[in-house]
């Protein structure tokens, strides 16, 4: 139960981008940035990535809201490799 004057922090949401053992890149969307790296350092954050350990962190982005993260996320999985590497390059969104 939430106390009174208390006010219930907001999740803040952020896409992400991380590079593979094998030079491939993993986009993903969260909550809690620490918590799901340390998921994927220990193999349990995605498939993808639990064969392609260690992976790290090239890229990441806030987001408004749940609906704001879901379509960056699906807008960077539609670019081609070559986007994404100059993405990463640059340091901010494209």
């Amino acid at each position: 139960m939430k106390a009174l004057g208390v006010k219930r922090r907001r999740a803040s949401w952020c896409v992400y981008v991380l590079r593979c053992r094998d030079g491939s890149l993993y986009t993903g969307i969260t909550n809690d940035l620490d918590r799901r790296l340390e998921q994927h350092a220990a193999g349990t954050g995605a498939r993808y990535t639990r064969s392609r350990l260690p992976v790290r962190l090239v890229h990441r982005e806030r987001a408004s809201d749940l609906g704001q993260a879901l379509r960056r996320e699906a807008a960077l999985k539609r670019l081609t490799r070559t986007e994404k590497l100059a993405l990463v390059a640059a340091g901010q969104p494209s």
